[in-house]
């Protein structure tokens, strides 16, 4: 069983969770992730690590309840369990083994989108502690679903906002912005991180493209065992057979088929909202034998 130490909600179906995982906690480095079971028989639900401090042994998790075994996570608050936290997983972001001195002379712009904020922020807390500088976009539908604003610009060398309905910063697409960056404000990035929707990525990709940008993105959405044994998170990366959670999650976004993926990604949500038809049926019967037993 894992300690839930905090539980707080950071936008509408948006929870942040800090559980006690000392040994995850010392092991883990930026772009890692881990496997969460909110009960013995729940599902395994793969969370990318929002953030970790070894000295207190705990661990962040930033989750979405869309569906209803996601609702099962956040549902548990301070003082309650998770019956296992599995981690850190996958491969950390390549820069963490790079040379300082060289990585210390590149300039890199973070792209997130909605959720994908959260897995951004360790990287660039990491980054920001080695004298590396960050410049990051966050991208939301309205100002009331941006996330991790104040802590970003803490590490952050510039932090820019983009909504869709302009409610805050820039009025438009992330994708908008950073062109607007490098071609209007004279910016110049050495690597571009993107995290976030699928789609999301497809169109940052293509954006970064346009400048010959390397650029990097994170498929762990994708994954379901984690540990490369299912092979449901297999995803096409410059024409070859990779698993998101042993390869990955990080990808020379260039070579990642952003098509296949996503249609994959959309067999998995059919799947949930089936499960989510069937609790939900379950759950009004439920209230229906109780009104009979009365």
């Amino acid at each position: 069983m894992v300690e839930i130490l905090s539980r707080e909600l950071l936008a509408e179906n948006i929870w942040q969770t800090k559980v006690y995982a000392p040994r995850i906690a010392k092991s883990a480095k930026p772009g890692q992730f881990i496997i969460v079971r909110s009960e013995e028989r729940g599902e395994r639900i793969p969370l990318t690590i929002a953030d970790y401090n070894a000295e207190e042994g705990s661990i962040t998790m930033v989750t979405q309840a869309l569906g209803a075994s996601t609702r099962k996570i956040v549902a548990k608050g301070a003082g309650e369990s998770f019956s296992d936290v599995a981690g850190p997983l996958g491969r950390p972001s390549d820069f963490v083994a790079e040379d300082i001195n060289e990585l210390r002379k590149k300039r890199f712009v973070f792209v997130a989108g909605g959720v994908g904020t959260a897995p951004v922020y360790p990287q660039v807390k990491w980054l920001h502690e080695h004298g590396v500088e960050v410049d990051v976009i966050i991208g939301a539908k309205t100002k009331d679903m941006l996330i991790y604003t104040d802590k970003m610009r803490a590490v952050a060398t510039n932090l820019y906002i983009a909504t869709d309905d302009g409610s805050e910063g820039f009025h438009g697409l992330v994708t908008t912005l950073l062109e607007t960056l490098i071609t209007e404000k004279g910016k110049s990035y050495d690597c571009c991180v993107a995290i976030g929707p699928m789609i999301m990525m497809k169109f940052v990709t293509l954006t970064a493209k346009k400048f010959d940008l390397p650029c990097v993105v994170s498929l762990n959405a994708l994954m379901v065992d984690g540990t490369g044994m299912c092979g449901a998170c297999r995803v096409t990366i410059a024409g070859k057979t990779k698993f998101t959670c042993v390869d990955g999650p990080e990808f020379n976004a260039y070579d990642v088929d952003f098509d296949e993926a996503m249609r994959r990604q959309g067999m998995y949500r059919t799947q949930e909202q089936r499960a989510a038809a069937i609790a939900a049926e379950r759950a009004a019967g439920h209230k229906c034998n109780i009104g009979l037993d009365k």
